[in-house]
């Protein structure tokens, strides 16, 4: 096994990784509340040879690095993978945040005068050794020169830790805007969200259609944009298949609570657009980031409080804007999120057309 094949793990964990001009060191970091944490990852396998000064000034420039960058605390913690681990041993025996990875038996070592743990790190360090196939120590070999099965194997890890949910809806909505630039009002008007709507001809998909549908190129934007970037983000933090449920649960419930407004005020509308189920995943993050402390990513409580509030305002201030959508779609995200957690560890205008935006 090599530094490569660790990734899978420290992006489901929430990490972002830093590269060096060396393939052999690695930096993994995530931001708490409380500073940063950082995990070093040395690939002792090449024939490398550092001493113990060396491995004591890369540690500390790594320090340096994260400090010079804003993080007041800076917590690290060394992984050193190698066959040879009486070697490697000697590199951290002044260090008592140094763990060795046998990556013959993929098995992890940590000495007596070392730390037992880093943030709830080791057990699940040892269940990802352990799911791992037994094998003889990789040769000094870089991932193109690997077997059939195992390169397989590693390029199969590597492409599902892509957000691949998050990709596949924002090329859907934009795909399907795109026909509608061909299309006229035929899927607007077959597919638009509205309580009269469905109570004329009982077609309860709008519920569901409405999701991809979106006025204006802007509208669209904005909702893809956000989407984008928050829904990366929250995907590999909780997996693809809760992912896409909170996604849909989300937009869901945001059309319901559009039919409650609407019902209750009487006024009655066509609405299109994501922003219910975006919202939701606003919600989602914001969870995920009171979770992890304050602080997700480059996301932090107050921030994310601000951006979600700031965009409630504008709605409310803005002509055609779905805002009971809006809330829906981020309370229920927030809760979806919360469920999940517990269960586990792990073109025209919209004003041309009369609609309102989600």
């Amino acid at each position: 096994m090599g530094s490569e094949q660790m990734e899978p793990l420290f992006y489901s964990m929430g990490y972002d990784k830093l590269p060096t001009n060396l393939p052999e060191y690695v930096f993994y970091y995530r931001r708490e509340s409380q500073g940063v944490t950082v995990v070093f990852v040395i690939d002792y396998r090449r024939g490398i040879y550092i001493s113990e000064d060396q491995y004591a000034h890369m540690k500390s420039r790594g320090e340096e690095f994260f400090h010079a960058r804003g993080e007041a605390e800076v917590h690290m913690l060394t992984l050193i993978l190698t066959g040879d681990t009486q070697t490697a041993r000697s590199l951290c025996a002044k260090d008592s945040f140094c763990w060795l990875i046998d990556t013959g038996c993929r098995r992890l070592i940590v000495h007596e005068d070392q730390t037992t743990d880093f943030y709830g790190f080791r057990a699940i360090l040892e269940d990802y050794l352990a799911d791992m196939p037994d094998a003889a120590e990789y040769e000094d070999q870089t991932a193109a020169d690997r077997s059939g099965p195992e390169r397989e194997r590693w390029t199969k890890e590597r492409v599902m830790a892509l957000p691949w949910v998050n990709i596949c809806l924002v090329a859907v909505n934009v795909l399907v805007f795109l026909i509608c630039t061909f299309t006229g009002d035929l899927l607007y008007n077959k597919g638009a969200f509205g309580v009269a709507e469905i109570m004329r001809d009982g077609s309860w998909y709008r519920i569901v259609t409405a999701l991809f549908l979106h006025a204006d190129v802007q509208h669209l934007f904005g909702n893809m944009i956000v989407l984008y970037y928050v829904g990366e983000i929250v995907e590999k933090r909780i997996g693809h298949i809760r992912y896409a449920l909170v996604y849909f649960l989300a937009g869901l419930a945001g059309n319901l609570f559009s039919a409650g407004y609407e019902i209750l005020t009487a006024q009655p509308y066509s609405s299109v657009g994501a922003s219910g189920a975006v919202f939701g995943i606003e919600g989602a993050l914001l969870l995920l980031v009171i979770l992890h402390h304050g602080r997700l990513a480059y996301a932090t409580t107050g921030r994310l409080v601000f951006a979600i509030a700031f965009s409630i305002y504008c709605g409310f201030t803005s002509a055609n804007v779905n805002n009971a959508a809006h809330i829906g779609g981020v309370l229920t995200g927030f809760a979806a999120t919360a469920i999940l957690a517990v269960m586990g560890p792990h073109v025209g205008t919209g004003k041309d057309r009369g609609f309102n935006e989600n």
